[in-house]
């Protein structure tokens, strides 16, 4: 066994995980170093540091040098023979910005293989924290982001999406506002991704394309930085500040950037010739992971819920997210996140175990029961009202409003739509209605980015998989086929927790091992193994019964709209 092998990192916000897969992407190693479990020296708490004060929640860079050490560490320990190692590519939590210092390069050049990246590299940062996409402190400058194109709609078509409190872009500018003196003395800002990068090169690396549509200042139709935005973003440091401070993106996500530093040589063995890969975020290593080829939807079904696709269709709003594909131009990947998912089902889960009586061995029992023998939006016959609502335990993002429930019956022949508890039989009835609810703002959103799988088949994904908990349901499944359709069906997705990592290292083998103008779809897709990793679990498309959801998503927009319609009244 002396081939080659490929590292995939993903620093996440609890850990940094190293997972390594040959060129047949069978994972051989893993190792992880837990932050909160085996740093020393640091105050945190579920990998980070609050500032309740102000909303601020940030980490420890020196953290993350400790944890790289110990996850290589782990590895040797784990036999590992660093000299076959012949890539390495990450995953990066998405939206974190590392500040660099002026001597950051010099200490990156000259770091000694006796000592610690953490004793040598914890003072080559001009701040010594990194904001998480769990800050929510720049409200205000996400209001001047939000209008300063003319409004969300601009900058959504502009970036890919409305300004945000995570997004690197009105991170930067309360930064500069906040710590002036400290801003002037950065000499270079990393995003996570390109952080790691930078670690394993011995050099600051350039971000990566896809993780660089998280900041707000990426316009993604130009492929450049959007000299507007900077504009607003660097204040009066000046425009050419920022992009030298901010450096170059590549288009290519598979380019070479360099031989790894000798410091990993010579600390580890790894061999003169590995190559270092641009890292790239989370989520679109999530997408890697799979892979996901266009018009594939990958949807997630755990306590908040996130809807992944790959398509060439650019088609933003201010309630989605678009990032250019990471290893595939001309792609784009289209995600939607809800804080709502499996909290939602669950309470009305627990609602009509408490009226019937649940089972002890299967909670899930009643819910599914009634999920699957109500009929379809409720229509007994097809001239009856369609029943539609909403369930927000928590306040949502998709559409932005606070907690609350709401149903409504939609006429779809006259367009006619009304507020309605009378004709529910609750909570029986939201048991189909809470599914309904959540796939149907999927599909509402979603819709315009796939194409006719055949002559006279509506445009639908060609597959749709499921992860997370509610994989598990097949009574969700099956609804997921009839309203998201799905011409070859619905899978469930079996990666377990290390989807980041797998996504960066089959990125890692790409890279390396690509023939010219390989895509990464072609050379994974030859090499995945499905068969280890996806079951299918439901039908997709189903004629008629796709139609009539296609009709209620043309209601379901209409309640939203009064919903929201009703709420700013309230308000003002």
């Amino acid at each position: 066994m002396q081939g080659p092998l490929y590292i995939g990192f993903d620093l996440s916000t609890q850990q940094l995980k190293g997972l390594v897969v040959n060129s047949d992407l069978k994972v051989v190693y893993v190792s992880k170093f837990d932050f909160d479990a085996d740093s020393r020296g640091f105050p945190i708490k579920k990998g980070v540091l609050t500032n309740e004060a102000e909303h601020e929640v940030f980490a420890p860079v020196a953290l993350w040098l400790q944890a790289l050490d110990g996850v290589l560490e782990g590895l040797r320990k784990q036999g590992l023979d660093f000299s076959r190692v012949k890539g390495i590519s990450g995953a990066g939590q998405q939206h974190g910005s590392v500040y660099w210092g002026e001597n950051a390069e010099v200490l990156l050049k000259t770091l000694d293989a006796n000592k610690s990246l953490e004793e040598q590299l914890s003072g080559a940062f001009s701040h010594p924290y990194s904001p998480n996409w769990q800050d929510s402190s720049t409200q205000k400058e996400c209001d001047e982001f939000d209008a300063y194109l003319g409004g969300q709609e601009q900058l959504a078509d502009s970036t890919g999406s409305k300004a945000h409190h995570r997004f690197t872009g009105p991170q930067i500018l309360r930064f500069q506002r906040k710590y002036p003196d400290v801003y002037k003395q950065t000499s270079r800002i990393s995003l996570v991704s390109s952080f790691l990068a930078s670690l394993l090169l011995g050099r600051i690396a350039p971000l990566d394309i896809s993780d660089a549509c998280g900041m707000n200042l990426w316009n993604i139709q130009q492929a450049a930085y959007d000299d507007r935005l900077l504009k607003l973003c660097s204040g009066p440091f000046g425009v050419e500040d920022l992009k030298r401070k901010l450096g170059d993106v590549p288009e290519d996500g598979g380019i070479r950037l360099g031989k790894i530093d000798r410091y990993f040589v010579e600390r580890y063995g790894f061999a003169l010739d590995c190559t270092v890969v641009p890292s790239t975020g989370d989520n679109p290593a999530t997408i890697l992971a799979l892979p996901l080829r266009p018009s594939d939807a990958m949807v997630s079904l755990g306590t908040s819920t996130t809807f992944l696709m790959s398509t060439p269709s650019y088609k933003p709003d201010p309630a989605t997210h678009f990032f250019d594909h990471p290893t595939t131009p001309g792609l784009y990947m289209f995600m939607l996140c809800y804080k709502n998912g499996g909290l939602a089902r669950e309470l009305i889960r627990d609602a009509i175990n408490e009226k019937l009586g649940g089972n002890a061995s299967d909670v899930w029992a009643n819910f599914d029961k009634y999920t699957l023998q109500s009929a379809p939006l409720g229509q007994k016959s097809a001239s009856d009202p369609m029943k539609l609502g909403l369930f927000f335990p928590r306040p949502e993002i998709v559409p932005n409003i606070h907690k609350g429930q709401w149903r409504y019956t939609y006429d779809p022949k006259g367009g006619s739509l009304r507020e309605s508890s009378s004709e529910w039989d609750k909570p029986l009835d939201e048991a189909r209605a809470i599914v309904e609810s959540q796939l149907l703002s999927l599909r509402l959103r979603s819709r315009g980015l796939t194409q006719s799988p055949g002559e006279g088949i509506p445009p639908q994904p060609r597959r749709v998989y499921l992860v997370g908990g509610g994989s598990k349901n097949k009574a969700i499944a099956k609804l997921a086929g009839e309203i998201l359709g799905g011409s070859e069906g619905i899978y469930k997705l079996e990666i377990g927790d290390n989807a980041c990592a797998l996504g960066a290292a089959y990125k890692a083998v790409w890279a390396i091992e690509r023939s010219r103008g390989q895509t990464f779809e072609d050379l994974i897709g030859q090499r995945w193994r499905e068969e280890d990793f996806i079951e299918k679990i439901a039908d997709g498309y189903q004629p008629g019964v796709f139609e009539r959801y296609g009709k209620a998503v043309e209601g379901f927009e209409k309640m939203e709209a009064q919903v929201l319609k009703e709420e700013a009244g309230r308000k003002r």
